[in-house]
């Protein structure tokens, strides 16, 4: 099977997971998206467990990759501030999906070990990622960098969450627009 069939699969996986978290992960449904036979995603992965953890390390490392690019485009730590919701917007302007390792991690009690630290260290990079933008604002000290960054990426998922369940953008906007406005997140 070709590189592009394996991006083909993650690319399916990364949808599916997206709406319908680890338990969406089937290969029969899969190999339908992708146009192959079941068997035949077994070459890349040899168990849904190997598939789930693929999917959500692509994912974070995706993840990281932009959020270091959105560090590298910005001028202040601020504005990278500013334009991070908006990563988790976008899984909602794509058919009203969830960021994948958030929709996984409300499955955690049930996901194999592998998956677990790849949703694990989505969370990881994310905080550590926010951590280090709020002290280029220097405005706290290390503690306070992480108990806020944490606090962030908590109030961004759950903002996300309360928009997907009335499948509604704008919710998720004024809720980010109300982050704001309280301090947790630069105006």
């Amino acid at each position: 099977m070709s590189t592009s069939a394996k991006e083909a699969i993650l690319a399916a996986a990364r949808s599916a997971a997206q709406a319908h978290g680890y338990g969406g992960l089937n290969f029969r449904d899969l190999a339908t998206a992708v146009g192959i036979k079941a068997a035949s995603i077994h070459y890349h992965f040899p168990s849904k467990a190997s598939l789930g953890a693929a999917v959500a390390r692509r994912y974070w490392e995706d993840t990281a990759a932009e959020l270091e690019a959105m560090s590298a485009g910005s001028a202040e730590p601020a504005d990278g501030l500013r334009r991070y919701p908006d990563i988790f917007r976008r899984s909602l302007e794509s058919g009203n999906r969830m960021c994948l390792c958030s929709f996984m991690a409300a499955e955690f009690d049930d996901l194999p070990d592998a998956v677990k630290t790849e949703v694990q260290t989505f969370t990881d990079i994310n905080v550590a990622w926010l951590a280090k933008a709020l002290a280029g604002k220097g405005l706290a000290g290390a503690d306070d960098n992480e108990r806020q960054a944490r606090a962030i990426f908590a109030a961004i998922a759950g903002a996300q969450l309360v928009a997907r369940s009335r499948a509604d953008i704008a919710l998720f906007d004024a809720l980010i627009a109300s982050y704001r406005k309280a301090g947790l997140l630069p105006e």
